[in-house]
């Protein structure tokens, strides 16, 4: 099983960030973090990266449900989903792909959630 749903496509970056933004509010998720790790690097290592954004996706609805099968299972939360610039103009789309990360969580409840937002998140990537 892999652990992250992707897809490449061509684009500016920004608009690619804006329509997965689009995509993930359709499915539910609002975006309560965005890290830019191009920026980042630079400031802290004063090194050149590539356009690379973590944006930490939450279904409210889903997490709240998950958080009262399993209490410590905030420390996988938010769902992380990934756009970076890739070479001659194209750009990857990745979301972490919930059923792998549970595995090593024993919880019947929360395999139920897990596969369900799996399906919200590949839904998200292939309309990207």
């Amino acid at each position: 099983m892999e652990y992250y749903f992707a897809k490449t496509i061509t684009g500016e970056f920004e608009e690619v960030i804006k329509k997965v933004t689009n995509e993930l509010e359709k499915e539910g998720f609002g975006v309560l973090t965005e890290i830019d790790i191009k920026a980042t690097l630079k400031k802290k290592l004063d090194v050149d990266f590539k356009k690379y954004r973590i944006l930490g996706a939450c279904n409210a609805p889903y997490a709240y449900k998950a958080l009262k099968a399993e209490d410590k299972i905030g420390a996988m939360l938010p769902c992380n989903v990934i756009v970076q610039e890739l070479e001659n103009g194209k750009i990857e789309v990745a979301a972490v792909n919930p059923m792998a990360s549970m595995q090593a969580v024993e919880n019947k409840d929360l395999e139920k959630i897990a596969k369900e937002i799996g399906h919200k998140l590949e839904k998200v990537i292939n309309q990207v």
